[in-house]
Formats: structure tokens, sequence, C-alpha cells
């Protein structure tokens, strides 16, 4: 009987308990480096690819032609097709007349020919072939019109607001695609987040139509370059020559843009530059949280709560990558409500006691505050039996 006075006391002392305030907590930054490359191009950027953050810039935000390098929009909205069970990777693709068609890098699809999804994305992926794009295009929407409507939705939902697209492929017959190197660095970073890509991107010399058909990589890099993972080239007389590199060593991976370079060659240059700038000057860190445990939660209804840590990882500079320390700020209880997703604390990344990061811990659940009704029925089954209820 004791006992269930003492939980009856619990339970009148959780009304008063009603003003906790928890503060959110904000996330930091890494901040371009303050370098200078020498880029022979007219724009560029460089992101790591998980976080997005952007390490190096030139004239990020002036709008361009981009020439193939449009296809990665193209196969996004393929990717996210393929995701949604829109179409299958184990479908066959139909040529059409307007697929047939079309000029420039090309697979040389004949029209009524009916050629598998993964051949297809071979194509396009590897030789960039404007054929294939057009196809993919018809494939998912229907018509190369509806198609290019959702590849601008796609980028106005990602914050590309300096792109327009015209078509799938790149191609400056009539209207020119537009688009910014950072802009083009969004877009990048929604395919390379694709896992399945990787199947494509990397090969170097493969063929298709059961080996009747040889596809060679328009990305150099690939056989080039140690760590390259993709991704997309592209070249026009109005666009130059383009490039979205990306890479990866050591968990590093980055990415980066090249738009408006003179030369083939000036368009590989300005992306080694990039990329080897960025493996030599950062580190990605993913340093290991210690297990979290449960809060007490006061006046709730449920009386715990396991909280959630992000540990996504994080950029930092080399010389500040060795030696953290990981320290943990959390209350060991909390007034409801709670909601899900509210911060609860920190977790604080150190070296030589000197905040290099912090990252937000939230709740996963939401738990509702106890009204008076609840608390009366509480205390009513604990009185006759025992137990909470």
């Amino acid at each position: 009987m004791k006992k269930i006075a003492l939980r009856c006391t619990a339970l009148f002392l959780s009304l008063l308990f009603l003003i906790l305030p928890v503060s959110a907590l904000s996330s930091q930054e890494a901040v371009p480096a303050a370098v200078e490359l020498t880029l022979p191009c007219k724009s560029a950027v460089l992101i790591e690819q998980t976080t997005g953050e952007i390490l190096y810039e030139k004239n990020p935000d002036e709008r361009l032609p981009i020439a193939s390098v449009t296809k990665i929009m193209t196969l996004l909205l393929t990717m996210e097709a393929l995701k949604t069970g829109t179409v299958s990777i184990d479908e066959n693709v139909p040529i059409s007349e307007v697929a047939a068609s079309m000029g420039g890098s090309q697979a040389y699809l004949e029209h009524g020919e009916v050629i598998s999804m993964r051949d297809v994305l071979k194509a396009v992926f590897v030789s960039s072939a404007n054929d294939g794009a057009v196809a993919l295009a018809e494939m998912i929407s229907g018509n190369v019109d509806s198609f290019v409507a959702a590849m601008n939705e796609k980028a106005a939902a990602l914050g590309m607001h300096d792109t327009i697209f015209y078509n799938p492929t790149g191609l400056d017959d009539g209207e020119t695609n537009l688009s910014t190197a950072r802009d083009v660095a969004v877009m990048s970073k929604a395919l390379l987040a694709f896992d399945d890509i990787y199947e494509y991107t990397k090969i170097w010399i493969d063929s298709i139509r059961g080996g009747a058909f040889g596809l060679s990589n328009t990305n150099k890099l690939i056989r080039f370059y140690p760590g390259a993972t993709g991704l997309k080239t592209g070249s026009t007389a109005k666009a130059k020559y383009c490039v979205s590199a990306s890479a990866e060593r050591n968990g590093l991976k980055l990415c980066a843009v090249v738009l408006a370079g003179e030369s083939s060659a000036d368009r590989f240059q300005a992306a080694k530059t990039l990329l080897d700038h960025g493996f030599a000057s950062y580190a990605f860190c993913q340093p290991e949280v210690p297990q979290l445990g449960e809060i007490r939660i006061w006046g709730g209804t449920q009386d715990r709560i396991i909280p959630k840590a992000q540990n996504s990882g994080f950029l930092l500079p080399k010389s500040e990558a060795n030696g953290l320390e990981v320290k943990i700020e959390l209350p060991s209880e909390l007034q409801a409500p709670v909601e899900a997703g509210q911060a609860l604390g920190k977790i604080l990344y150190q070296k030589e006691g000197g905040v290099l990061r912090e990252e937000v811990i939230t709740a996963e659940t939401s738990i509702p505050a106890l009204v008076f009704g609840d608390i009366l029925r509480r205390m009513f089954a604990l009185f006759f039996t025992g137990q909470y209820g």
C-alpha cells in the first residue's frame, strides 16, 4: 500500500513540471577554402557529396549552357521512376521515331527497336547517348514535353532557381538548356545518392545489344583519375566543354562541376585541380558516438523516450580531423509534451578543449502531456489494481 501511495504522489507531482523549455540547436557548416586555384573554365564549384557543402567556387551563379550535363536531371528522374516502380529495370524500352532521329552522341538506336532498360541506361551514362535519353523520357512521361515539364518541376523542388530545361539531351538544336555550376552541383548530389548508378558511371569500356555495339566513357577521368566514380560530360558550340566529375578517397566523396572550358583537356584539368584540392585539404569525419540512454519523461503518456543522434558525418580540414573527442550533452529527464524531431541535446566534437562541431540530438517520437482526466484514470487504476493501466 505504501508503494501505491508513492506512485500516486509521483503522478500528482507530474502536474507541477509544465515549463521546461528546450532550445533548438543549429549545426555548423564548412567554409569554402580561402585559396585561389587556376581553373581553365568560366565557372566551377567543388562540393562534398554527402553534405553538399561547397569547398570551392568560381563564378558559381553565372547562368551558362550546360550541354549533355543536362542528362544528370534526365537520369535523376529515371532513377526516381525506377525507385517508385513507375518503370522497371527489367522492362524493355521501345525506340520511337523521335528518339531515333537524335543527332550528336548516340547509340544509333533504330525506330521500332526494343532494347533493355539496362542497355539504355548504360548508353546514356557511359556514352551520353541522346537517342537513349529521349527514349527514357518517353518511357517515363509518355512524351518529351511532359518529361521536360517534370525536369523543371524537379529543378524547382531542389532549389535550382537559375536552371531551365527545354529538352532532356542538352542539344542546342532549338532553345538552349541553361544552369549554373551551383545548380549542377545540386542535381549531381541528388543523382549520386542513388547507389545503383555506380554500376554504370564507373564503366570505362563496355557494350550493349549483346556485345554488338561498343561503348567508351566520355568521362576520361574514369580511366585516368584515381578514385573517380562518375558522373557526366557535355560539350556543344554554345556550352563549350563541361563536366560534373565525382570521386571518392578514404571515405571522402567529392563532386567537381566545371562549365565552359575552352577544350576537353581544360575541363578535365579543371576538375582534377578541384578534386586534388579537396582531397588534399579535407577529411570526412564520422566518429563513433556512445549509445544514448533513455530520458525520463514526467507528466507524459509515456515515461521514457529514446533520443536519436543523426551522426551523419561532417567535413573538417585535415589538420583538425585526428584526435577528436565526443561529448554528449543530454538531460536525464524532461517534462511532457515532447514532439518528434524536437531538439533534446547535442553532441559536441572537440579537440584540445575547443568545440569543432556540434550536432543536434532529437526525439524520435512524440509524447503528449497527460491531461487531468488521464491522471485520474491512472490514479484509480493504480489504487485498485496496483498498476498504472
